[in-house]
This record gives C-alpha cells, sequence and structure tokens, in this order.
C-alpha cells in the first residue's frame, strides 16, 4: 500500500559520546522514548542529526538502529540529500534495502539551481528508487527555494507524494496547498508553523520539538487532524517557547542542550557545532523548568505539567495513542 505520512515525525538527533564518536546506547534509548510517547513517524539522518558530519557506515548504522528499535511500529522516513544529483541518488540506493519506508530530501545546498534545475534533480531522485520520496524546502539553509509551481509540477511523479514546507512564508504555503492534489502531503518543517500550516489544511510536521515533548507534539497534531482547534490553541501555546527555544541557535545545538539538560543525552557535537552560549542555555533551561522537562525533576512525570496546565484551562490532553505492533508498511 502506498506510505501515508500524516501527523507528527521527529527529526531526530544523533547523540555523541565526549570522544567524538556515535552513542548507540543513548541513540537507541531515544528511538525507543520516540516510540513509547505515541510519535506518527520518525525521520533520522536529517540535517538536525548533523548528517553533513557523519561517514558512510555510521549514517548507514544509524538508520539500521532505528528500524531495529522500531520493529515496523511506526514508519521511518530517511534521509538522503546531497547538492550532487548523482551522490543523493546513490544514497537514496544504498539506504533503500534497510527496512525504511520513505526518503526525505532537501534542495540541493550552495549551488543554487535553478527551477527547472530542481525539477530535474529531484526526477532523478525518484526515477533511482521504488521508495516514496519527500521533498525538503528549507532555503534559509539551502539558498534554493522549492517554489510552488515547481512543486506542483514533481507532485504528478507517482513516488513523490509530498513536502516538507520551511520557506517560512505562510503565503507560499498556501499556494502550495492550493496548487497540489489533495492526496499529496504538506507538511510543516518548522514547528511555530503547524497550527497555521495544518489549520490551512496541511497534514502534520517534521518536528524538532518532538526529540524533547514528542507525545505532547503528536497530540497537538492529532487535535489539529480532528478540528479541535481550541485544544490545540491552547496547547500550542504552551509549547510554543520550547519551539522558539530551539532555534536559538543554529539547529541542533539548542535541542541537543536541551537533550542534555534533561538527562537524556551527552551535550555534545562535531564541529563546526559548537556549545550553546551560556545566556541562550538560561533561556533553554528556564523553559524546560516550566514544562517540568529538567533531570532533577521527575522523568516519570514529563507531561504533567503540560496536562495540569491544560486541565485548568478546560482542555482534557487525552491519551496518547498507542502503536499497533504491525509493520509500518502493512
Amino acid at each position: 500500500m502506498p506510505l501515508k505520512i500524516q501527523g507528527c515525525g521527529t527529526a531526530l538527533v544523533t547523540p555523541f559520546k565526549s570522544d567524538g564518536t556515535i552513542d548507540v546506547e543513548s541513540f537507541r534509548k531515544l528511538v525507543q522514548f520516540q516510540v513509547s510517547e505515541g510519535i506518527d513517524f520518525l525521520v533520522p539522518c536529517g540535517t538536525t542529526g548533523e548528517t553533513p558530519t557523519l561517514e558512510k557506515e555510521e549514517y548507514l548504522g544509524i538508520i539500521r538502529v532505528v528500524v531495529q528499535e522500531t520493529a515496523g511500529k511506526v514508519p521511518i522516513v530517511a534521509g538522503a540529500s546531497s547538492y550532487s544529483t548523482k551522490h543523493a541518488c546513490e544514497l537514496v540506493k544504498e539506504i533503500g534495502g534497510l527496512g525504511i519506508q520513505g526518503i526525505l530530501s532537501c534542495a540541493p545546498y550552495y549551488n543554487k539551481p535553478t527551477q527547472e534545475g530542481l525539477f530535474r534533480h529531484f526526477s532523478a531522485i525518484a526515477e533511482c528508487t521504488d521508495l516514496p520520496v519527500i521533498l525538503y524546502n528549507v532555503p534559509g539553509r539551502t539558498s534554493s527555494n522549492i517554489e510552488p509551481a515547481t512543486v506542483t509540477r514533481l507532485s504528478k511523479i507517482d513516488n513523490i507524494i509530498g513536502i516538507k514546507e520551511a520557506s517560512g512564508s505562510i503565503v507560499q504555503q498556501m499556494e502550495v496547498l492550493r496548487a497540489v492534489e489533495p492526496e499529496f502531503t504538506v507538511l510543516s518543517g518548522d514547528d511555530a508553523f503547524t497550527f497555521p500550516l495544518m489549520a490551512l489544511g496541511g497534514a502534520g510536521v517534521i518536528s524538532v520539538a518532538s526529540n524533547e515533548v514528542p507525545g505532547a507534539m503528536t497530540r497537538l497534531t492529532q487535535l489539529l487532524l480532528e478540528g479541535n482547534l481550541k485544544a490545540a490553541r491552547t496547547l500550542n501555546a504552551l509549547l510554543l517557547p520550547l519551539m522558539q527555544a530551539n532555534f536559538l541557535e543554529s539547529n541542533p545545538i539548542p535541542v541537543k542542550a536541551a537533550l542534555a539538560m534533561m538527562g537524556m543525552i551527552e551535550e555534545v557535537y562535531r564541529l563546526p557545532l559548537v556549545p550553546m552560549r551560556i545566556e541562550n542555555r538560561d533561556r533553554m533551561e528556564k523553559v524546560l523548568a516550566e514544562l517540568g522537562l529538567l533531570k532533577r525533576q521527575k522523568q516519570a512525570e514529563r507531561l504533567a505539567n503540560i496536562r495540569n496546565t491544560l486541565a485548568g484551562l478546560g482542555v482534557n490532553l487525552g491519551p496518547l495513542k498507542a502503536k499497533k505492533a504491525t509493520k509500518a508498511s502493512e
């Protein structure tokens, strides 16, 4: 059956040990945490995972770990991007046999192709795989904007099924939603745009904040898919400071700092990324404290503060969605 992606998917961080190697044990626990909190799908090896700094075997190993730990309970959409179309296709072919369900590929960075170049680039990627492909438009990082007309052309290719839209323009997002067929999936690529994009007809978000609060971010998208805007508005307002704090500095610096404060990973980056500045670290710690997420606070009550706040406003967060123990491709 065709892959249907909606709701909340986490753009997973890649934890490192103090010696710079991948912390596989912590990464396994992160994936387990995501599944236990009811996440809808997972996205390893994106920019949030510091993919540009990973060696090939590390990149493949991360995907293998996610496949093993999810055991088919949630779909996996793995990142495969390059400013070389040939290299991107080679990556797509290599990871296609690892048990993933889809590909996420961003616009080529640095070389700034024309719209025709973007069309041919993504067409070539789609042609080299039978897996569903999700485009990723993030011009703030790539300097290449996949314009709505180009998205519309690409949407007519059978296995290009959607786009992660992080242009930062709600007008452009509306133009995309207006132009494509209803079955084409439009996902927010920015947590803070999740509410407006989904209210306009978007299908969900590929989230950074769900590294920290997968249950709450998944519930936010559930409420929006159900059309419960009142409850979604309240939950969105509660989570907004965290969404903003995650971009006080270049992603994934803040989210990795936050996860370290939560006791889930070591705060280790690979150059050119460096630790968060002290003034921004203080702001992040305050946001986490308000949500009850610091390590010194009870981990078993991770969402208790969120739930209690909402309950006081007359909003029931509701139970997290249980995952079926069936294969994600079924």
